[in-house]
């Protein structure tokens, strides 16, 4: 709530510095201030916000449906894709097809999503002119239906959506071909194809089906280095997600906002972690 030598402040009196102290329990030891944080979090109370002047909570649940939309639909997108281009891929392995699309998504999975992200802001925003430059929705703006709202809100969101696939694509794609590639040497799949059995159905439907598994817990797996990437990118963009709110909340010093951010992101990254253990326990019994 102070500010650094040479910048506006505001002065606070000392009934102001402690009824601030008295609030936070900063006149308490550090033990009590630890237990009395722990027993808040159970009440699911993760403070006030010094520079919202609002509850760190609805903050972050006003900003985590951005996040989430975007990170969830990246996860589906790159998964779809990497898993039907890994399995056309090991299919057609050692070809023209396969050297290209085993390039062409290395490189793209080793390029930061925030370079990603500037490159597709400067050519499709800025010269282009086909998508808007920042922001999640157009503001100051009166909507005269819900498609119309929907519409602006997927224009703003596709650039981002899209720096995530690019950069999340390649590691479905290496999982699913490798996986493939192990699956196709096996003998039902040499009877499978004995049989006269269509192409597709021996790839999608016998092939897949067994390759899938780690393919599953890896989608969930990837929920935290995407929502590393989420963070970047919404700062490229300016886009009203949990990525902007971390910085501005940095910048502010507004320490109960960046703890509480960094509190939800983390239980999100371990609840996928677990739900990734349940479900790869499901679809392969072998593992015990």
């Amino acid at each position: 709530m102070s500010a650094e030598e040479g910048q506006i402040h505001t002065t606070f009196s000392y009934e102001d510095i402690q009824r601030y102290k008295s609030y936070y329990g900063l006149e308490q030891s550090l033990g009590r201030q630890y237990i009395n944080y722990i027993n808040n979090l159970f009440r699911g109370n993760l403070g006030y916000s010094i520079a919202y002047k609002e509850e760190v909570v609805t903050i972050i649940k006003n900003r985590m449906v951005w996040t989430l939309s975007l990170v969830v639909a990246a996860i589906f997108f790159s998964s779809l894709i990497g898993v039907i281009l890994g399995s056309l891929s090991a299919y057609k392995r050692n070809t023209f097809l396969d050297k290209i699309l085993y390039f062409d998504l290395i490189v793209l999975s080793e390029i930061p999503a925030f370079l990603i992200a500037l490159l597709l802001l400067f050519f499709f925003s800025a010269h282009l002119k086909l998508f808007p430059l920042s922001g999640g929705i157009s503001h100051f703006t009166a909507f005269t239906s819900f498609g119309e709202k929907a519409y602006d809100v997927l224009h703003h969101g596709t650039l981002p959506l899209l720096a995530l696939i690019l950069t999340r694509t390649g590691t479905f794609y290496l999982l699913t071909r490798n996986s493939m590639i192990h699956i196709l040497e096996k003998d039902y799949m040499r009877t499978a194809r004995g049989k006269g059995l269509k192409k597709g159905r021996i790839l999608f439907l016998h092939g897949l089906k067994n390759a899938i598994p780690p393919v599953v817990t890896r989608i969930f797996l990837s929920l935290g280095s995407i929502l590393g990437g989420a963070v970047l990118v919404e700062n490229v963009f300016r886009y009203p997600g949990v990525g902007s709110l971390m910085r501005e909340a940095v910048f502010l010093r507004d320490y109960p906002l960046i703890q509480g951010i960094f509190l939800i992101m983390t239980l999100l990254v371990i609840v996928m972690n677990y739900i990734a253990e349940i479900l790869y326990k499901k679809m392969d019994p072998r593992v015990s």
